[in-house]
């Protein structure tokens, strides 16, 4: 039996707006080997039929199924939780559409939750509100911790860094649902239908995707075509099973 893959999206697959050299292969290959695969993806921007659009265009052939998000991880959680949930909504049509698929009820007037998600275009107007409605009592998620991502001309602010913001305003952290919450990673591995001894997670993140694939007990992948570097690997306690230049060195 193949073993089932987890896989990274930034700095694994893609570079912005480019392909990682061997990315296109890699995914054909494990296509063409039957294994089952997932790029997990910390960015709700985006649905995963809009993801694979994207993908299409840079000549990744990924089918809708095998995209999960965090958006996707953050609306399992909230039906669980408590599936008939008001929720104010910072973010944008990935996180907006799985709200409105599960069930849930987008509102401005005294949410039960306020859900924060990436987007480029945070409103200062709508990130006040937010506060209110926290400082009033509404609950606060938001789908991932990272602080900052990649954009044209540099770094740009993403969903920590905005959720820092508002923690420092009402003094309530949000629960962090994306990578490496080991909830995601779970959530992940049921939709494949695997186990983590029989998965391997690949990413170039040491600090999120690595951690969460050891703590999952899964074999981990760390590929050096993306933010981690050989020498970087020296100043962390814990180890990936293996590390590869990038992507196309695996074989499934």
């Amino acid at each position: 039996m193949h073993k089932a893959y987890l896989i990274d999206m930034d700095g694994v697959l893609t570079h912005g707006k480019t392909l990682v050299t061997g990315a296109a292969e890699f995914i054909e290959r494990l296509r063409f080997s039957g294994a089952p695969f997932s790029i997990l993806t910390n960015n709700s921007r985006l649905t995963p039929q809009e993801f694979v659009a994207q993908f299409h265009t840079r000549g990744l052939n990924v089918p809708v199924g095998s995209v999960f998000t965090s958006a996707i991880a953050t609306v399992h959680f909230l039906k669980q939780q408590q599936p008939n949930a008001t929720i104010y909504m910072l973010g944008e049509s990935g996180l907006r559409k799985s709200l409105r698929e599960a069930g849930f009820v987008l509102t401005d007037e005294a949410p039960d939750y306020v859900v924060l998600g990436e987007t480029i275009d945070y409103s200062f107007e709508r990130a006040t509100t937010a506060i209110r409605f926290i400082a009033g009592g509404a609950r606060f998620i938001a789908t991932n911790s990272d602080t900052h991502g990649p954009g044209a001309g540099g770094i740009v602010p993403a969903t920590g860094a905005v959720a820092a913001m508002i923690t420092t305003a009402t003094d309530v952290r949000p629960y962090f649902f994306g990578k490496p919450n080991p909830l995601m990673m779970r959530l992940a591995l049921r939709q494949l239908g695997v186990h983590s001894d029989q998965t391997i997670m690949i990413s170039d993140n040491m600090k999120t995707d690595i951690m969460a694939g050891l703590e999952s007990g899964m074999e981990t992948v760390l590929v050096l075509s993306g933010v981690t570097t050989r020498e970087d690997i020296e100043r962390y306690p814990y180890r990936p099973t293996r590390i590869v230049e990038s992507v196309g060195d695996v074989i499934p």
